[in-house]
């Protein structure tokens, strides 16, 4: 059984939120994403993708990394994520042949 990861607060969004848009504006400046601050993987690579992208990251860009943050703020990432891996393991449980 998974643990359920506590509820995060406002505070925590918001300092989610400020640590999000410090990273996309560094990375629309050329700068590649941080990493270990406390943004998901699907929050950071669509911000590697915007760098990757740079000089020319288009507004689509911008807003896939967008959609993945919220995502990320409203659980549908990790929800997937779970998802996924509950689904492997299911898949590696089957009789082969």
């Amino acid at each position: 059984m998974v643990a359920e990861r506590p509820a995060r607060g406002r505070d925590d969004d918001e300092r989610l939120r400020r640590v999000f848009e410090a990273v996309l504006a560094e990375t629309l400046s050329g700068t590649g994403p941080l990493t270990c601050t406390g943004l998901d993987e699907d929050t950071e690579n669509a911000l590697w993708a915007v760098w990757e992208a740079h000089p020319n990251a288009s507004a689509e860009l911008v807003q896939a990394a967008r959609r993945a943050f919220a995502g990320q703020l409203d659980g549908g990432n990790a929800a997937r994520w779970r998802a996924e891996l509950a689904a492997r393991a299911i898949a590696g449980r089957r009789p082969r042949g």
